[in-house]
């Protein structure tokens, strides 16, 4: 695929005209993610690996007797819950989008998924929302997601430090969904374990000093400091601020803090750490690097697969039941992501539309490896690095 296409795929539709069943006219995707705020340096990717699914459809021939996809971009801002649910009721009701990949942070992904998915019967399919409340949020079968849940998490997190024998940590995390609820399960498991939290303690996004938020945490003592925050915002913050003073310097990172940009800026306080973010590995995965890397876009930032696989899984939906309308297709998005079925990696998608157009079964594995469990989680799998020379290093997939 040249980077044309891409280029091409990228750009946003406007105007008000709603794609309608049986006609000719683009099926809209909302793609709602926080191309501002904490976690902004990640998202471009994501939203190409979007737009990659939907050129790749494209090109196969469209879906539903050649109707082509069409993305429309939204900001989630990942943090603002009003203007992310602003955002998405303009996916809505101005752009007429017959299914959602989206949100991406926690907080605003419970919010649009309350006040304008369900409200209007949208189906959502988020690849980073990790919150473990979400898993028993009110959602009409609506919500799916390709990220794991930080119930999970928490639990790799804390045998990651039991593999390292550290028995004594501090943990900081953003005050929000997403932090406290792994903070929670983290706490949970590393004590269940027999280790102790000497502290957890909350920071806020955007301030330009940490240092008491560091005092607190150096003042209870641990072998090493969990940093349970964005990258962007606080969680780099906390972790200069603890280098800087000589607090720590040992930090172990949940997902939220895997970035590039963090470990190219901070490299002499983060070498010798390590930390943990959803990952696959296989002949999906390779398939969707080579794709990525053809179009243009890094495929190892954070959630790049993830955000692949939920467009595809909402275009297949779509295929399988013969319908846009999210509460007709919302019924297949299990079907074709479990077996039985033809297995489908990434660059295979105009095959699985072909099988599903003659009434066959298709298993889509993706990038991620995809499995759907409960009523729409991803089974999913983490990888355990260690940062060397500036370097992320894998250790194990867990």
């Amino acid at each position: 695929m040249n980077k044309l296409l891409l280029a091409t795929a990228l750009t946003a539709a406007a105007g008000a005209a709603t794609a309608q069943e049986g006609s000719g006219d683009p099926i809209r995707i909302g793609v709602i993610l926080g191309f501002t705020g904490p976690i902004e340096s990640i998202t471009p990717n994501m939203g190409n690996a979007a737009d990659l699914a939907i050129s790749e459809i494209n090109e196969a021939g469209g879906i539903l007797e050649g109707r082509m996809l069409e993305a429309v971009r939204a900001d989630s801002t990942c943090i603002d819950a009003a203007a992310a649910t602003a955002a998405a009721e303009r996916l809505v009701t101005s752009d007429g989008v017959a299914g959602i990949m989206g949100a991406d942070c926690s907080g605003v992904t419970g919010a649009i998924l309350a006040n304008v998915a369900v409200p209007n019967g949208v189906a959502m399919v988020s690849p980073s929302a990790t919150s473990p409340a979400l898993s028993s949020a009110e959602d009409n079968d609506l919500f799916f997601r390709t990220a794991p849940s930080d119930a999970r998490q928490g639990q790799v997190l804390a045998d990651i430090l039991q593999s390292r024998d550290i028995g004594q940590v501090a943990v900081t995390y953003t005050n929000n969904d997403y932090g406290k609820g792994l903070a929670d399960s983290f706490t949970a498991s590393f004590e269940e374990a027999g280790g102790t939290v000497t502290l957890s303690a909350p920071h806020e996004d955007g301030k330009a000093d940490y240092s008491a938020e560091i005092g607190a945490l150096s003042s209870a003592g641990g072998e090493a400091l969990v940093v349970l925050g964005y990258s962007d915002q606080g969680g780099r913050g906390m972790i200069q601020s603890a280098y800087d003073t000589g607090a720590f310097d040992t930090f172990m990172m949940g997902d939220g803090m895997f970035s590039n940009e963090l470990i190219t800026e901070l490299s002499n306080a983060l070498d010798g750490s390590f930390g943990a973010v959803p990952w696959s590995e296989g002949e999906g995965t390779d398939a969707f690097a080579a794709q990525a890397e053809e179009a243009g876009f890094d495929p190892a930032t954070s959630y790049t697969r993830e955000s692949y696989d939920g467009v595809a899984l909402l275009a297949l939906a779509m295929q399988a039941a013969g319908s846009t309308d999210p509460n007709e297709y919302k019924a297949s998005m299990m079907d074709v992501a479990n077996a039985p079925g033809e297995e489908i990696l990434p660059g295979q998608l105009g095959r699985a539309m072909e099988i599903l157009a003659e009434g066959g079964d298709v298993d889509y594995v993706g990038g991620t490896n995809v499995e759907l469990v409960g009523s729409g989680e991803a089974a999913g799998t983490y990888r355990e690095y260690d940062i060397q020379d500036g370097e992320f290093v894998t250790v194990e997939i867990h």
